[in-house]
């Protein structure tokens, strides 16, 4: 049998909020273990830029941050290990932690860093072309195609608020959406309506993305009659919603309909010692900065926990 090892806090997930919790629970003296099963940054290593996390001018790397945030917190005796968690059970004082391997570990506290995953259209190229014209947040990647062409698919609140994002900055934007409305709040059709260089395209759907090496089109079809219709344009925003990685805490924490996880800006779950932190917490905003943030607090939370024990 694998012998159990004790820790103050797991943080389970290598993205943003992991890695800052990482960090101040380093720096309280906490014996700390991050689990990552991908790679070190998360959702942001997927990130070619990164142009809207402050204190970089041009810009940085989604990759390169996340490697900086690693360093920083192993700096401050924070372990990282590269494992898959398998099972959790987070009742009672001591958390337990169950690896892919059978390896057992217990914890104090717990911090649910595993964040979210953009929901993907599933067409072929998709993934490969992410990060080239294919993107599934405009506040992050927006920038980048001032003064061009991009289609917007959706028909949500964040579907809304990337088509008026983008065409502040974009010489055209074209939404394309698969009912014949909106599904956005009513705060948003105003606004909408009022922008000269924002196109509709109703009941259709993208079936081809049109690239050589980055995004250079989209065909898509109406599903009410078949036809379809070419559209040149140099970026593609998906907006039809997240996936919370949720999956390993379900049954075990509150979770709302979507499955977030119901936590407030203190980063208290429904459990206690169990703190949630970056883009899988109820939030009305899922940005890098806002990760960090998530993760300062939770490790200062679980520092508390820890402490009166």
């Amino acid at each position: 049998m694998t012998p159990q090892k004790d820790y103050d806090v797991i943080i389970i997930g290598g993205g943003p909020a992991g890695y800052t919790a990482a960090l101040y629970c380093g720096r309280a003296a906490l014996n700390t273990l991050l689990l990552e099963k991908l790679s070190t940054g998360g959702q942001m290593a997927t990130t070619t830029t990164i142009d809207n996390y402050p204190g970089f001018e041009q810009g940085v790397g989604g990759f390169d941050l996340g490697m900086a945030m690693k360093k920083q917190a192993e700096r401050f005796s924070a372990e990282t290990r590269p494992a898959e968690v398998t099972s959790v059970s987070l009742e009672g004082a001591w958390k337990t932690i169950v690896l892919q391997t059978g390896e057992t570990l217990r914890a104090r506290a717990v911090i649910l860093a595993m964040g979210a995953s953009p929901r993907e259209l599933g067409l072929p190229q998709e993934r490969k072309l992410r990060g080239k014209g294919v993107s599934y947040c405009a506040t992050c990647d927006g920038a980048f195609f001032r003064g061009k062409t991009v289609v917007v698919v959706g028909g949500g609140d964040t579907a809304a608020a990337d088509a008026l994002f983008l065409a502040r900055i974009c010489k055209r934007v074209v939404l394309v959406h698969r009912r014949d409305t909106m599904r956005a709040s009513a705060a948003y059709r105003k606004p909408m309506s009022e922008c000269n260089n924002l196109e509709y395209r109703w009941n259709s759907v993208v079936d081809e993305i049109l690239h050589d090496q980055v995004v250079t089109g989209v065909q898509i079809k109406n599903i009410q009659n078949g036809k379809t219709e070419e559209i040149d344009c140099q970026g593609i925003f998906i907006a039809v919603g997240q996936i919370p990685n949720t999956q390993l805490c379900s049954g075990q924490i509150q979770l709302d309909a979507k499955g977030y996880v119901m936590a407030g800006e203190d980063t208290k779950t429904s459990l206690a010692g169990v703190f949630a932190a970056g883009d899988l917490r109820q939030k009305p905003l899922r940005q890098v900065v806002t990760a960090v943030s998530d993760g300062a607090v939770a490790a200062y939370m679980a520092e508390k926990s820890c402490l009166s024990e």
